[in-house]
């Protein structure tokens, strides 16, 4: 890499990233998304980076590490983390066929670990917390002579994530704004510096999630933190990104845990696009007024990463269609005799309304010793049909309550 300033990260670097990254770093699609657009009133483009190989930018970065470690990797590569750094260092190390060791904090997501190994790198337990996994890979890169590979800290990984920037470039025509999640600020920086150095009146934001937000609060936080928005769950700017990010980027603004997750599931059922927490908060900002679009040009937002938690999707699910009205709940006194509880279910048929889970509750309830209670969770068509079948059972002489 030509240069050596931590501020000054070369048009000619990001060229050679690009360059690094041939072949393997995909150049990812920008669709228009005429939701956030109506809901906004400005022309919004989506950066799907949640489609890139390892399902997030980390790849861009990662691979320009590779490349100019050159001879240096020759006794492979290591690194503390247990999310898409890890993912795509270990598919960077595959294709440059050096060695790879992920050091994982306890509990890391069996899934991400799995990715991690299918790519060919040594997974390792490295500690409590990600702090100490990072400690333990820097402690293995000292004892071996491995590489340590740092997330973001590194200006040789912001040139490689500010490819992401020239991509905009090319296919945004009248691009006049970014919004980008900001965690460590590798992305946000290097984005930042690329579409800035060809037009400095785009305005760029950093969007940040308000459980872990040290580039918008001077006190970082203390303890576990625990955010949908895990990714950019960032909790110290870095010694690189931090006078980068400082001196390119326009604004900051802090998104809620509400935000982010409304966030994700528009861009589910609306863009069918799978996002993860910390790829959707750009989405978040714009959903909760935090930004605002451009008014004469084109609005981009970057959906960073696609690797999204299996098992916060169903209560995400479940949380929309309550906020829509599409999912009632009541608690119904009914008959404790054969066929009571069908008669119930029988109204709940004749009504529309479908059954997603039922409950007998005959404890810490004041009932007759012949009435048995039922919790019944139904999905409904909408607040209007909620109130439908509720009046359908009172009709029918049943005690209900919601």
């Amino acid at each position: 890499m030509g240069s050596t300033s931590t501020r000054d990260v070369s048009p000619a670097d990001i060229l050679a990233a690009r360059a690094a990254g041939a072949g393997v770093v995909k150049h990812t699609p920008v669709t228009a998304s005429f939701a956030l657009s109506e809901l906004t009133g400005g022309q919004i483009i989506l950066k799907a980076e949640n489609l890139q190989r390892t399902g997030s930018f980390k790849i861009r970065g990662a691979m320009n590490k590779l490349a100019t470690l050159g001879a240096g990797s020759a006794k492979g590569v290591t690194a503390g983390s247990a999310g898409n750094h890890a993912q795509a260092l270990a598919f960077a190390a595959r294709a440059h066929r050096v060695r790879c060791e992920i050091f994982v904090p306890k509990n890391a997501p069996i899934a991400k670990m799995a990715a991690c190994r299918g790519y060919g790198a040594t997974v390792i337990e490295g500690g409590d917390s990600l702090d100490d996994a990072v400690v333990s890979a820097r402690a293995r890169a000292a004892e071996t002579g491995m590489a340590f590979c740092h997330p973001y800290d590194d200006p040789v990984v912001v040139a490689g994530q500010a490819t992401l920037g020239l991509e905009l470039i090319e296919d945004i025509p009248h691009l006049k704004r970014v919004i980008i999640p900001l965690g460590g600020g590798g992305l946000t920086a290097g984005v930042a510096m690329a579409v800035k150095r060809h037009d400095p009146s785009i305005h760029v934001i950093g969007v940040q999630v308000e459980a872990c937000a040290p580039y918008a609060n001077s006190q970082p936080p203390s303890g576990p933190v625990l955010t949908l928005a895990d990714g950019i769950a960032v909790k110290r700017p870095g010694d690189v990104t931090r006078p980068l990010i400082e001196q390119w980027v326009d604004d900051i603004v802090v998104v809620d845990e509400d935000a982010v997750a409304d966030a994700m599931v528009l861009l589910m059922e609306r863009s069918k696009l799978y996002v993860e927490g910390a790829g959707a908060v750009g989405v978040s900002a714009l959903m909760s007024e935090r930004s605002v679009p451009d008014r004469d040009g084109t609005t981009c937002v970057v959906l960073s990463g696609g690797n999204v938690d299996l098992g916060v999707v169903p209560g995400l699910i479940r949380r929309h269609e309550t906020q829509a009205g599409r999912r009632l709940i009541v608690f119904v006194r009914v008959s404790d005799r054969p066929g009571g509880l069908a008669q119930l279910l029988a109204i709940f048929a004749e009504q529309g309304a479908s059954v997603i889970d039922i409950e007998h509750v005959r404890e810490g309830v004041d009932l007759h010793v012949r009435e048995t209670g039922v919790n019944a969770v139904l999905e409904v068509r909408g607040p209007e049909h909620a109130a439908l079948v509720v009046d359908a059972v009172r009709r029918a002489g049943y005690d209900v309550s919601q």
